[in-house]
């Protein structure tokens, strides 16, 4: 539960107290007026009468989560301020300057609080919007513990990072230097994809492209940005501590952090990110505000899919400080042959069951190519879910697609996949890994035999499920299915 406590109750801090009171958490005014506190009370708000500028005020409080600064007197909204903050280190403080106050005053305060509003360009509206209820103080922790990281903070994307991983890693390395923490941009895999090598080049983004096993102990603190556990699309240890997370994908199992920002009504992890920005007043630079506007308009399709109110906001605010030329060009790169071919393997090795199509294409070179072979697929007439796969590196690699139809793919493929490997996702758009065992140790020559093994096992295992759609209680396979799938595969290894 938040915290509140109004120091000083002036004009301006009773019009915010009116709209604060209704909040959850709690609030308690200190104020000098008798008859100021007595209104408060009758209005039903926990109000004491006491000098703010008084130590003893804060004295006994557990803790105090934001600080109202509100009083008409300038010198002693200062000092007011001056008290929480001895009191209380890490509390949000907003204050008003008071009252025609000085240069000195003025100058003074804001040292002291995080945001101060001057009398001169004062809107309660502005006051109410900077105090966002939940956002300003998740806000505020982000910076507390990005602070508090005695060291180098490594920021890892997930697996073969896309653009909305990539820009929000950029940008809360930003985040973390401006608090005077050192931050470094780290990712496993490779970045193939022709526009996310262009999105990077063009941008001149600074990544780290580490090696499985690779020694982290210079990192002193981690952060985890798309996506939410170390070790699940990452190749973190999975007891690796982590500090920071953001992401929007929902998660389907307990997130642990320090510091932990999940939104799954978001429909990118780089609207957070912009969020974060714009709730500090911080403009961020061009390169910044490109790779965010990006990341958020390839997650969303566009703004066409799983768009949310926060996702256009963010958009809003980057658009002024982002290069819309570069953002042309990225989207216009040239495709690898690998790619056409991997999608004319797909088109060619398609299988229907109803409106949902899937494909193997064999062994891959470039797993994003898959993503592009699921998006063009769905474009088939009559097909409303698309589900592409193909192996590498003795893992089977999976990315499907959907549109206008009552099937959640996040879902499915967890219950289709969950249990042999990691899968999950959005309702639209999910993937899938899943390692080959004995099956990905194969000569040359035997690939048409893995391909054909592979094949029939995930599409029938994926149209299977599609057609149950269960409910949320049944999603779990049961343990004989696996079982079945495991003895499928041990009995293809002998033949």
């Amino acid at each position: 539960m938040v915290s509140r406590l109004m120091l000083g109750c002036g004009s301006v801090g009773h019009a915010i107290v009116e709209e604060v009171a209704d909040w959850p958490g709690s609030l308690v005014v200190v104020d000098e007026s008798e008859s100021r506190v007595e209104t408060l009370r009758t209005e039903g708000i926990s109000a004491t009468r006491g000098d703010p500028t008084d130590p003893a005020v804060t004295a006994g409080r557990p803790h105090v989560d934001i600080a109202f600064v509100g009083g008409d007197d300038p010198k002693q909204n200062r000092d007011a301020a001056r008290v929480v903050r001895d009191a209380y280190p890490n509390t949000y403080i907003i204050a008003y300057a008071g009252e025609n106050p000085t240069t000195n005053e003025s100058t003074e305060l804001a040292e002291i609080a995080d945001r101060l509003v001057d009398p001169g360009t004062l809107i309660v509206d502005h006051v109410l919007s900077i105090t966002d209820r939940e956002t300003t103080f998740r806000t505020h922790e982000l910076q507390r513990v990005l602070r508090d990281i005695d060291g180098k903070l490594g920021i890892f994307m997930h697996d073969n990072p896309d653009p909305d991983a990539i820009a929000s890693a950029v940008a809360l390395e930003g985040l973390a230097e401006s608090v005077g923490t050192e931050a470094e941009t780290c990712y496993y895999g490779a970045i193939s994809h022709q526009e996310n090598r262009a999105f990077v080049n063009l941008l001149e983004l600074d990544l780290r492209n580490l090696d499985p096993g690779e020694d982290l102990s210079e990192f002193d603190g981690i952060a985890l940005v798309d996506h939410s556990s170390p070790g699940v699309n990452d190749q973190l240890p999975e007891d690796t501590p982590v500090d920071v997370v953001i992401d929007h994908h929902p998660p389907n199992h307990p997130v642990e952090a320090r510091f932990v920002d999940l939104r799954s009504d978001v429909g990118a992890t780089s609207s957070l990110l912009a969020d974060h920005l714009e709730h500090l007043g911080i403009d961020p630079n061009q390169r910044v505000a490109t790779g965010l506007l990006y990341g958020i308009r390839v997650d969303t399709k566009d703004f066409t899919r799983e768009v949310s109110e926060a996702d256009f906001e963010a958009a809003a605010f980057l658009l002024p400080h982002a290069d819309t030329g570069t953002l042309e060009r990225v989207e216009s790169p040239s495709i690898t042959p690998d790619t056409f071919d991997t999608i004319s393997r797909a088109i060619r090795n398609r299988k229907l069951d109803g409106t949902v199509l899937a494909s193997c294409v064999g062994a891959l070179s470039d797993r994003d190519a898959l993503a592009q072979a699921a998006d063009r697929l769905l474009n088939m007439d009559g097909v409303n879910v698309t589900l592409v796969f193909g192996f590498m590196e003795g893992t089977v690699y999976v990315s499907a697609r959907a549109r206008g139809t009552d099937v959640d793919l996040g879902e499915t493929m967890r219950a289709a996949f969950g249990q042999i490997g990691s899968a999950g996702g959005h309702a639209d758009m999910a993937g899938a890994q899943i390692p080959l065992g004995l099956l990905g140790e194969v000569e040359d020559e035997e690939e048409a035999s893995l391909s054909t093994i592979v094949g029939e096992i995930i599409t029938d295992r994926f149209f299977e499920t599609v057609r149950s759609r269960p409910g949320p209680d049944e999603f779990d396979s049961s343990r004989e299915h696996v079982a079945a799938f495991d003895i499928q595969l041990a009995e293809s290894d002998d033949e």
